[in-house]
């Protein structure tokens, strides 16, 4: 919560890190067992992949929005404390894992991409996301915020903190799928 002590910088190579190191836990998995489901109804690592993207995609929009509109705001209570940190929600138990469908898989079993592509854009998308928070003043980010109907009011810096969470929620899936596939 300080010029001293940013806490982007952290955040965005945790965004890298945590994808990548999922990325490699997907070596030697087949291109077909990607698409595989591991039981009716529930996604496979394609799936999961695709879900995590359009999670964090579409609330990149509002990101830039509430700067654009807000930052005005940010600016002006800087001095002012802010949060930086916050809990992982997603793991306290009371998350209702079933909100999931807001964000269906576009790629499906039945339509599928290859998991060089679902890399692709993902990583393209954490690149988008990089791009946007780097040089920007924690200060200001931290007094602009936006409406989660679940989270309530998160600052700009808490929605990337909360981004990190849900990706890492489905990597972990994504790890344990794979290990399961390679018979690990």
């Amino acid at each position: 919560m300080s010029v001293e002590n940013p806490v982007i910088p952290g955040y965005l190579n945790l965004l890298n890190s945590q994808r990548e190191e999922t990325f490699a836990a997907l070596e030697g998995v087949e291109p077909g067992q990607v698409w595989q489901r591991p039981a009716p109804k529930e996604w496979c690592i394609g799936e999961i992949l695709n879900h995590a993207y359009l999670l964090n995609a579409s609330a990149m929009p509002y990101v830039r929005l509430a700067w654009r509109a807000l930052r005005w705001v940010g600016e002006r209570n800087r001095q002012r404390p802010y949060r930086d940190s916050m809990p992982d929600l997603y793991r306290d138990g009371k998350f209702p894992m079933w909100t999931g469908f807001m964000w269906t898989p576009r790629h499906k079993p039945g339509k599928p991409v290859p998991l060089a592509q679902l890399m692709q854009e993902l990583r393209a998308l954490h690149e988008q996301i990089a791009d946007f928070y780097t040089g920007k003043d924690e200060a200001v980010l931290g007094h602009i915020a936006i409406y989660d109907p679940y989270f309530g009011s998160l600052n700009l810096i808490l929605t990337l903190r909360l981004g990190i969470y849900h990706d890492a929620l489905h990597f972990k899936d994504v790890v344990k799928l794979a290990r399961q596939l390679k018979g690990e």
